[in-house]
C-alpha cells in the first residue's frame, strides 16, 4: 500500500475521535469456539499500545461494533476506553451519539473498517480508513487503507500515523 498523501495526512490530522470495528480491525476476525459453545478472539498488543498512545495525546477512542462479546468490553475497560459499544446495528446513529457526548464532530472524526457494515460510517466520517485485507468496498470507500492486515498491527499504523500528521501540523 502507497503511504498517506498530504490530504490523508491533513485528515489525520484534524482527528479528534477515532472509531474501531472489532472483528476483523482490532482482532483477525476469527472466533475461536469453545466446546461449551464459548468463544473467544485474539487482539494485538501492539494495537493497544497505539490506542493508550492516542489517548494520551487527547483523542478519544471508541469501540463501535456488531459483534457482542463480553471479551471486547473487557478489552475496552483494560485499554481505559468510556466508548464500548458492541450488538451495534446502526454503527451510524451509535457513533452519533458518541460524537454528541464528547463534543466532536463527524468531521473530526476517523473510523476504522473491513466490512460492508461500516460503509455507511466511512461515508459520513471525516477520514474513512480500512485495514489491509477488508473487503473490496470498504477499500475502495476509504482515504487510506493500512499495509497490515486486522489484528496484525494495522490498528497501532493508523494510530502512529494520526500521532505524527499532529505533529507534522505542529
Amino acid at each position: 500500500m502507497p503511504p498517506p498523501d498530504d490530504d490523508v495526512m491533513h485528515r489525520l490530522g484534524r482527528v479528534r475521535l477515532l472509531s474501531l470495528d472489532v472483528d476483523g480491525v482490532l482482532t483477525d476476525g476469527g472466533l475461536y469456539f469453545f466446546e461449551d459453545g464459548g468463544q473467544a478472539r485474539k487482539f494485538n498488543v501492539k494495537d493497544g499500545v497505539g490506542i493508550k498512545r492516542l489517548m494520551a495525546a487527547g483523542i478519544e477512542v471508541a469501540i463501535v461494533s456488531a459483534g457482542i462479546s463480553p471479551a471486547v468490553e473487557h478489552r475496552g475497560r483494560v485499554l481505559g476506553l468510556n466508548h464500548v459499544h458492541t450488538g451495534v446495528d446502526d454503527k451510524l446513529e451509535t457513533l452519533r451519539s458518541v460524537c454528541r457526548a464528547v463534543g466532536v464532530g463527524l468531521d473530526e472524526t476517523a473510523h476504522v473498517g473491513d466490512d460492508v457494515n461500516d460503509l455507511p460510517v466511512l461515508a459520513a466520517v471525516g477520514c474513512p480508513l480500512a485495514v489491509a485485507d477488508a473487503m473490496p468496498q470498504v477499500r475502495a470507500a476509504a482515504a487510506w487503507v493500512t499495509e497490515n492486515g486486522g489484528g496484525q498491527g494495522a490498528v497501532r499504523e493508523v494510530c502512529d500515523l494520526m500521532l505524527a500528521a499532529r505533529e507534522d501540523r505542529g
